[in-house]
C-alpha cells in the first residue's frame, strides 16, 4: 500500500485522480462480469450489497470529505462550519435536480414507479440511469481530494484519497453486479447485462478530473467542493439507496450491509488517511 500512495504522489494529481477512478470504475465492471457465472441474484443478497453500498457512501461523506473540508475552513465556531454548510446543500440539490430531470427506475421499484421526465426509453436503461446517477457524486470526491492534495490543504492527503477510492471501488463491486443481473432477468443477453452494468460507472473518471481539475484552478472552494460531494452522496443514500433496501423482507440484512459498509470505509479512512 506505501508503493501505491508513493506513486500517486509521484504523479500529476488530474491523472493520478484519472487512474484512481479507472479502478472504481474496473471493480464495477469485475462485478458485472459475474452476470456470466451466475443465472440468477438472491434477493437477501441484492439488498445486503445495496446496505453495504449505503454505508461506505455515509462514511466517506464525513471521514473523507465532510471532516476534512472543516478542518481546512478558515475561521473559528460557526464561521469555520460555513463552507461546509453551503457546500452540502448544494450537493444534495444537484442531486435532486438531476433526480427531478434524469429518466430512471430504482433496481427494487416495479417501472411504473419511474422518476424523472417521462420517456418511452426502457427498463434497461432506467436502470442503468440510475446507478449512473450514484455514481456522479463519488467520482467528484475522489478528484476533488486528489486536487486538495496538489493545492497543499491541511488535512487532504494522498492516503486520505487513495483510502476513498479504494472504498467507493469496494462498492462498486457489489453495485456492478446489482445492475447487471436485474438486467438479465428482463431479458437481456448475459453481455449486453454487462455492458449496461459497467457502463453505469463511467461517469466516475469524468467527474473526478473534472473534480480535480476545478479545485486545482480555485482553490478557495476545496472545503466546499468537499461537502458538496458530501452532500451529493448522502442525498443518494437516503433518497435512492435505502429506500432500494425496504422493498422486501430483508431489511436485517440491509442493515447489517450498511453497518459492515460503514466500519470498512471509516477503517479504510482512518487507517490510511
Amino acid at each position: 500500500m506505501d508503493q501505491i500512495i508513493s506513486y500517486f504522489e509521484s504523479i500529476d494529481p488530474v491523472l493520478a485522480a484519472f487512474y484512481a477512478t479507472l479502478f472504481t470504475w474496473g471493480l464495477t465492471a469485475a462485478g458485472a462480469s459475474l452476470v456470466f457465472l451466475f443465472k440468477t441474484l438472491n434477493r437477501a443478497v441484492l439488498d445486503g450489497m445495496l446496505g453495504f453500498t449505503g454505508g461506505v457512501m455515509v462514511a466517506a461523506s464525513f471521514w473523507s470529505l465532510l471532516a476534512p473540508g472543516i478542518e481546512m475552513s478558515p475561521g473559528d465556531g460557526f464561521v469555520k462550519v460555513i463552507p461546509a454548510a453551503i457546500g452540502f446543500f448544494f450537493g444534495a440539490m444537484f442531486i435532486f435536480g438531476l433526480d427531478k430531470v434524469l429518466p430512471h427506475l430504482h433496481i427494487n421499484f416495479k417501472e411504473s414507479e419511474a422518476e424523472g421526465v417521462k420517456t418511452p426509453w426502457r427498463r434497461t436503461t432506467l436502470l442503468t440511469l440510475a446507478i449512473t446517477m450514484h455514481n456522479i457524486p463519488e467520482g467528484l470526491a475522489v478528484g476533488v481530494l486528489f486536487g486538495g492534495v496538489a493545492a497543499g490543504f491541511d488535512g487532504a492527503s494522498i492516503g486520505g484519497a487513495v483510502a476513498l477510492a479504494l472504498g467507493i471501488g469496494l462498492q462498486n463491486f457489489p453495485e456492478g453486479f446489482a445492475v447487471a443481473m436485474p438486467l438479465r432477468r428482463h431479458g437481456l443477453s448475459r453481455t449486453k447485462s454487462f455492458m449496461y452494468g459497467q457502463a453505469s460507472a463511467i461517469v466516475e473518471p469524468i467527474a473526478a478530473v473534472l473534480g480535480a481539475w476545478a479545485v486545482m484552478t480555485f482553490q478557495p472552494i476545496l472545503p466546499y467542493a468537499l461537502s458538496f460531494a458530501a452532500g451529493a452522496m448522502i442525498f443518494v443514500v437516503v433518497e435512492e439507496v435505502i429506500p432500494e433496501t425496504q422493498q422486501d423482507k430483508y431489511t436485517d440484512i440491509a442493515t447489517m450491509g450498511f453497518i459492515g459498509g460503514f466500519i470498512i470505509m471509516m477503517t479504510l479512512d482512518v487507517g490510511l488517511g
